[in-house]
């Protein structure tokens, strides 16, 4: 089974939206992947925005989740880790980064989730915006998993 990790700020409102999406994704196409998220700077058990479980609703997927802070541990264990900035990858590879031995290979599997750029933050917005934002990340974590 692989895995795949979403990885944003506080894993509220984005990593858990992907997460949503690419799990449901993963359940209707019958694909062998786990797939998770966590945030940079994550409180441990804050519950997922309800913005975003309503965009993730209004596109027929339940989801219910709480917060996760990343650890070196999870990157290591993923097959794929997508960041929504590139503030986030450099976290992400700083907390790599802390582990000892060398972990080149885990780095190498940590990347942009857009490689348009960042994914910019719906924290606040209206749940238009957390709708418009499921939209677009839609056919971009599709694309991910189907290469997953």
């Amino acid at each position: 089974m692989r895995t795949v990790l979403f990885v944003c700020t506080g894993n509220t409102c984005r990593s858990p939206m992907a997460e949503g999406l690419a799990a449901a994704y993963a359940k209707a196409n019958k694909l062998d992947v786990f797939v998770a998220s966590a945030g940079v700077a994550a409180v441990d058990g804050m519950p997922t925005s309800p913005e975003t479980v309503e965009a993730l609703h209004r596109l027929g997927i339940e989801f219910q989740g709480h917060s996760i802070p990343l650890t070196a541990d999870m990157i290591v264990k993923a097959d794929a880790v997508y960041c929504m900035t590139a503030s986030h990858l450099a976290a992400a590879q700083a907390v790599l980064g802390r582990l000892e031995g060398d972990h080149a290979e885990a780095s190498d599997r940590i990347q942009l989730l857009q490689s348009s750029g960042d994914v910019g933050d719906p924290i606040g917005s209206s749940q238009k915006v957390y709708d418009a934002l499921a939209k677009h990340l839609q056919p971009i974590i599709e694309d991910h998993m189907r290469h997953a």
